[in-house]
């Protein structure tokens, strides 16, 4: 018989069997009782394509809570090019197999985008102080609040005690620690470092749509990254900077987007560096027709 958290012993919260939900009714009915006993509850929201980085901020998750949900929906809303939407792989029998290989014991919600949305594909509007001005917010308009649209919707549904992100997407990080204020939202929110494939690539869903010689290749970003570190110590944020754009000049491989080295509480970029202030590298390039984002701390 197939055991769902109605008749669950909130002692054992980690032997539910695992449960593919499709329906916001249905998700809330089976954490109602976890929520009413005040049993800590882990969510990752993903949109699929699961790879190791999204594994190991479910492995995190499992470990510091006694419930697991795995968020799988695609968002329409945060998409500012239909085609990259239309193209953003599904692949959700990959995904599953992916978490039951971590554990059996998680609540895996896979919405459609109209039980989500209903008859009305909209995002909400969201002020974060101008950190959604800058980066990914200048280049993809609208993008972070389709993100805080959904996201909100996934802590209202769920009520998680903790939410784990990546900081490949350290914008968004602070962004959704942002949301949490603005909306008095009671979760703490998780971020957990870049998860990387042996060439030093930032692991992303979207490395599956590259060739496997620009897959190998696409290790340069991260070199760049590392040369950047090293010459944040005795050069400008502009002089680091323009050696960036040269080198990207003389890579015709890539095309570069933007590269900026920015206050990690603002995400504002800098003009010079100040003692006791923590500062991070961001770059976006184009492989192909494929969007890469990466960053490191410094």
């Amino acid at each position: 018989m197939q055991i769902t958290t109605n008749y669950l012993s909130l002692r054992a919260v980690k032997y539910i069997l695992m449960q593919l939900l499709h329906k916001k009714q249905e998700l809330e009915k089976h954490l109602a009782p976890l929520v009413l006993a005040s049993k800590t509850i882990g969510l990752v929201p993903t949109m699929g394509a699961l790879h190791e980085g999204h594994a190991s901020l479910i492995q995190q998750a499992f470990k510091e809570n006694e419930c697991v949900v795995v968020s799988i929906f695609v968002n329409p809303t945060q998409f500012n090019n239909t085609e990259d939407l239309i193209k953003y792989p599904k692949t959700l029998d990959k995904d599953i197999a992916i978490i039951k290989n971590i554990s059996q014991n998680i609540i895996i919600y896979a919405p459609s985008v109209e039980e989500i949305y209903k008859d009305n594909i909209s995002a909400e509007k969201y002020n974060f102080n101008g950190l959604d001005r800058v980066m990914e917010g200048a280049f993809r308009l609208g993008h972070f609040d389709g993100v805080g649209t959904i996201v909100e919707e996934l802590f209202r549904s769920i009520k998680p005690t903790k939410a784990y992100f990546g900081e490949k997407d350290f914008q968004q990080l602070q962004i959704i620690k942002k949301l949490v204020v603005l909306k008095n939202i009671p979760v703490e929110i998780i971020g957990c470092p870049i998860v990387r494939e042996e060439n030093g690539l930032a692991m992303s869903s979207r490395n599956e749509r590259l060739s496997k010689e620009m897959r190998l290749s696409a290790s340069f970003i991260y070199s760049t990254l590392r040369t950047v570190r090293e010459k944040f110590g005795t050069k400008s944020a502009l002089e680091v900077t323009n050696w960036v754009k040269s080198e990207f000049d003389k890579n015709n491989e890539f095309r570069l987007e933007y590269f900026q080295i920015a206050a990690i509480e603002t995400l504002k970029p800098i003009k010079r560096k100040f003692k006791n202030k923590q500062y991070r590298a961001f770059i976006a390039v184009f492989a192909d027709d494929v969007r890469l984002i990466d960053n490191i701390a410094l």
